[in-house]
């Protein structure tokens, strides 16, 4: 499964990670961006060591899970 993280820097300088499952491909890095900075400039999340000051980085993770028998 693959996901999107966008990850941000809150007021105590901490990452807050957002995670999304099934993001749009290919992705577009300008879409991206402005997303972040409407969630940034919205105040659209609050983090445990306070709003969220500043975009630090996105990126694509994709898990692969191998079940083994026993």
């Amino acid at each position: 499964m693959k996901k999107i993280e966008l990850k941000f820097e809150n007021e105590e300088g901490k990452t807050v990670t957002f995670s999304l499952d099934n993001p749009v491909e290919p992705v577009d890095p300008v879409q991206v961006n402005a997303a972040m900075d409407a969630i940034l400039n919205e105040n659209a999340f609050f983090s445990s060591g306070g709003d969220l000051v500043a975009k630090k980085s996105a990126r694509i993770v994709e898990r692969n899970v191998s079940e083994i028998e026993i």
